[in-house]
């Protein structure tokens, strides 16, 4: 076997050569991709189209509640909006990743909890976006060639999906790997055209909605049926759904917002995100309402809609946008997220493009998300419940960088399991107590979500408004508790983001495999 070839059989093959910026006491805690990002690189952002799934957005606006959505989808996006502006801030100033810097306040081995679970939650969606755009590969073939559907069909059905589903699938997981090996800053392109293409496309199904139906008919004469506390706790639901679409992306935004070149940069965020969302809320309300009127059912997935048009070139450029969509979805959102946990999680081995790789590879297959969608509602209920724990997350970086820290934060520590950052054993036991106080409230909903033959009386009221009761009540209690109980090792008294003027830490040899350093109280500053 040639030498070169032999080195990649061995583990010792695939360790990332150390960098001289990384601030951790060995390569074993982190590599270049977790390093602070230096604020001349540049990157293309992340593309507001790329995040709005108009899927979820005609999905939780159909059946007894119209327009009396588009006020709850506001509210909901701008209070989200608020929250990614405060944590993206953070990103943007220290240039570090979610993952590092969770460390700072759940505490350095507790940040791992956090970390894993987005990353599961990163590959599962995936799945699921990837499903969506074999959904969008067989429109546009059956535009072209419509004999695709009468395909034969060589599976048995308890595989919940084709053969020719199946060829699809596999024909844009092919199209998706290619962009697993090129670095995001160089496919700005991808951005920019979905950024033209898109919203156009969605525009134009609006316009159908309106042609096809008139409008007093389609949307205006749909009012919902509920009233009183039903009508409030619908409300409350919708405007949780709203707010659920980035609640994930409210958790991890330092991942893109740190490699912005200025923190205002991401302010925009602040009036696109609820503009945007309303109309395409909007949008769903419109076209889902023409499509009930028009075929006689509920088409809540646009896909569906779009399988009963008979104008071939409006099918395939209608499917194609949403490919594009759930694409630029995959590319800049999914991946990289689930990428930078596995940084964390295995540094020597894995970086960012890698990570990408093995994720790409791993998740749409996995997962089996024709399975999920098709049978496993209990599972895909329990995904979409998963917010009970992203509010509280959220909260957490909120309240310990904002109120308790106010800013003043000492990054190289971040990236030091014996730092100040490592609180109780690696745990900071605010952050633990305000996740054990803010969740359990809502489990007995979201058990009854998965399976709705569970009865549960009133508990599930608090379900209904799950991100919310969970981020504003987190917020409050890990405040107190932090400023009642302060770890006084985690306070500095200016901002420290420069690894040569930090504290100084010294290497244990006796204790080198457990204990890498010991801090040395300075309190130098840049």
């Amino acid at each position: 076997m040639p030498a070169k070839l032999s080195s990649w059989v061995h583990p010792s093959g695939w360790v990332l050569e150390p960098e001289p910026s990384t601030f951790a006491p060995s390569g074993r805690w982190s590599n270049k991709d977790m390093d602070p990002v230096p604020p001349e690189k540049d990157y293309p952002g992340v593309t507001l189209a790329c995040l709005i799934g108009p899927k979820l957005l005609m999905n939780f606006v159909v059946v007894h509640f119209r327009r009396q959505a588009l006020p709850a989808i506001a509210v909901g996006t701008s209070i989200i909006s608020v929250v990614m502006v405060l944590n993206g801030t953070v990103g943007a100033r220290l240039h570090v990743s979610f993952p590092v810097l969770n460390r700072s306040s759940f505490g350095f081995w507790f940040s791992y909890f956090s970390v894993i679970s987005r990353m599961v939650l990163s590959m599962f969606w995936l799945s699921v976006q990837a499903y969506t755009g074999s959904q969008c590969v067989y429109q546009m073939l059956k535009a072209i060639w419509p004999s695709i559907a009468r395909m034969p069909n060589h599976l048995p059905p308890s595989t919940n999906i084709t053969t020719s589903g199946l060829m699809c699938f596999f024909l844009y997981w092919m199209i998706l790997m290619p962009f697993m090996f090129v670095s995001p800053q160089r496919i700005r392109w991808l951005f920019m055209l979905k950024a033209v293409i898109v919203p156009p496309a969605w525009i134009a199904m609006l316009i159908w909605a309106f042609v096809k139906v008139p409008s007093n008919t389609a949307l205006l004469d749909q009012h919902s049926a509920l009233s009183g506390s039903a009508l409030s706790y619908a409300w409350l639901r919708a405007m949780n759904s709203a707010l659920g679409i980035y609640a994930t992306v409210a958790v991890n935004i330092p991942d893109f917002t740190r490699y912005a070149k200025h923190e205002r940069a991401q302010y925009i965020q602040l009036a696109i995100i609820p503009l945007a969302f309303t109309f395409g809320g909007f949008i769903g309300i419109a076209v889902t309402s023409a499509g009930a009127t028009l075929y006689g059912k509920v088409l809540w997935n646009p896909l569906t809609l779009i399988d009963h048009w008979d104008n071939r070139p409006a099918a395939f450029f209608a499917a194609f946008s949403f490919a594009l969509a759930t694409l630029g979805t995959n590319v800049s959102a999914n991946t990289i997220s689930a990428a930078n946990d596995m940084t964390v999680l295995f540094p020597r081995y894995i970086n960012i493009k890698r990570g990408q790789i093995i994720t790409a590879v791993i998740a749409p297959w996995a997962f089996v998300p024709w399975d999920i969608v098709s049978t496993a509602q209990g599972f895909l209920s329990f995904m979409n419940g998963y917010t009970v724990f992203l509010g509280p997350f959220a909260a957490i970086m909120v309240a310990d960088y904002w109120i308790v820290h106010r800013c003043k934060v000492d990054v190289p520590s971040m990236y030091r399991p014996y730092g100040r950052y490592r609180y109780t054993g690696g745990f900071n036991w605010r952050a633990v107590v305000t996740v054990l106080v803010t969740v359990p409230p809502n489990l007995p909903g979201l058990i009854a979500s998965v399976n709705p033959t569970i009865q549960i009386g009133g508990a599930f009221k608090i379900f209904d408004f799950a991100w919310l009761f969970g981020f504003f009540v987190s917020l409050v209690v890990y405040s107190c508790l932090s400023l009642m109980f302060p770890a006084k090792e985690t306070f500095v008294d200016e901002l420290i983001t420069n690894n040569e003027e930090s504290p100084d830490y010294i290497d244990t040899p006796s204790l080198s495999e457990s204990k890498e350093s010991v801090p040395r109280e300075t309190k130098n500053t840049v």
